[in-house]
């Protein structure tokens, strides 16, 4: 199959990643309270949907106003069961729900959290992609002036801490080259405002033979900064657990993260809940210390990732990272 023409309902937001995996491990059953954590623009909770019908409660939380609105005009009119949306990162998921009317009484049947940017956000002017020139912004919520722009980040941060976010969050390995002429930039007096200018500072910096084959040379570092602009993976360790706190016993959570470093937080949050010793680097201090066992609140359903199947990478190529882990909560 190809991907969806335009103007299609899939295409219109987002194509949806292992829908039917996560199906099987959330197990959703009529009258069911299930948590949507990166609602988008409603793929995932539409299927959710049709499985706790009648009688169920669908709560869609999303930091991105345009998915939230996608989401309500997508679900609202085809559903019979209760929805309600938040408009607030799944970091400060306990605060949100709680707001809500009877909200601290909440409890989840099964969570869902699919941490992947959507194509309506990389082929939007939000300055997450390279490949258009566009205003150097990277926020999810562009209505949350509290937090910075990656154009601000970059006017402001040390070349220290531009080459350690590089590094971090990007797996750059020139990221020394890359800080060293932003800073340079910026130094002669230039803002670096749009998305064609940082793309090209980073062109610049690394040598033509040492760029990467199989992705443009700016990937890394786009990455890097969305995640950093985002808070992404302090997001990521706060949500899991608002959720966990959450989870009814024999509650169920899935998780399609697309990076390694969310895959690492994903894996040793469930390991330490599961009741498992986290792994840690063989000469870490870490490693060194006594494993400590703790009581297992949670029973892994995926001793490894579950990943795309070819037929879905081939129909929508953005879901060749895609890895998808699931527990269920047994206290």
């Amino acid at each position: 199959m190809s991907d969806p023409p335009p103007g299609s309902e899939q295409s219109a937001y987002h194509i949806p990643v292992l829908v039917e995996e996560a199906l099987a491990f959330l197990a959703p059953t009529p009258g069911a309270t299930v948590l949507d954590a990166t609602v988008g623009g409603g793929g995932h909770s539409a299927a959710l949907l049709k499985r706790i019908e009648p009688g169920g409660l669908l709560i869609g939380l999303d930091r991105d106003p345009e998915a939230l609105m996608a989401a309500r005009e997508r679900l609202i009119p085809v559903s019979g069961t209760r929805t309600v949306f938040v408009h607030t990162g799944f970091g400060e998921m306990n605060a949100a729900l709680a707001a809500l009317e009877g909200g601290d009484t909440i409890r989840l049947d099964a969570a869902l959290f699919d941490l992947g940017v959507s194509s309506h956000q990389l082929d939007t002017a939000r300055g997450f992609s390279f490949r258009r020139d566009e205003p150097l912004d990277m926020r999810m919520d562009s209505t949350d002036d509290s937090r910075v722009t990656a154009a601000q980040l970059l006017a402001t941060a040390t070349e220290t801490e531009v080459a350690r976010l590089l590094w971090e969050y990007g797996d750059e390995k020139w990221s020394r080259r890359i800080a060293q002429r932003i800073v340079a930039h910026r130094g002669q007096g230039n803002r670096l405002e749009t998305t064609a200018q940082l793309a090209t500072l980073i062109e610049q910096s690394i040598p033509r033979g040492a760029w990467p084959r199989d992705i443009h040379v700016a990937t890394r570092s786009f990455q890097a900064l969305r995640i950093a602009v985002n808070d992404e993976l302090g997001q990521l360790r706060a949500g899991l657990q608002g959720a966990m706190d959450r989870l009814s016993a024999g509650g169920r959570l899935v998780v399609i993260s697309y990076h390694s470093l969310e895959d690492r937080i994903v894996k040793q949050m469930f390991a330490a809940w599961a009741g498992k010793s986290v792994s840690a680097p063989g000469s870490s201090p870490a490693a060194l210390m006594p494993q400590m066992h703790r009581e297992a609140e949670a029973i892994l359903l995926t001793r490894k990732p579950i990943v795309p199947s070819e037929s879905e990478t081939a129909r929508n190529p953005r879901s060749r990272s895609a890895k998808l882990r699931a527990l269920r909560r047994n206290l």
